[in-house]
């Protein structure tokens, strides 16, 4: 199954790791430490313009990505959970 994350992006379900919203994890040092690595290592891929509200950790083809969208995180658990 695939999920739509925003701007015509979809991901294969099987390869997420986890959603998270980033109001939530980006009051934590370990959080802010772990996205300016992964920033760092070109690794951090945004989808649309507007402003994120959540945090998708992707493994496809072996590359761990984090991916930063505009949808909230409780929609993209609904899209998974197969409830649109």
């Amino acid at each position: 199954m695939y999920i739509f994350i925003g701007q015509e992006r979809v991901l294969r379900s099987g390869g997420i790791i986890g959603v998270f919203d980033l109001d939530n994890i980006s009051q934590s040092k370990r959080t802010r430490a772990f996205l300016s690595a992964a920033e760092r290592a070109g690794r951090v891929s945004m989808v649309g313009t507007d402003l994120p509200r959540s945090v998708v950790l992707y493994d496809g083809l072996g590359k761990t990505e984090v991916i930063l969208t505009q949808i909230a995180a409780g929609t993209i658990e609904k899209r998974a959970r197969g409830g649109f």
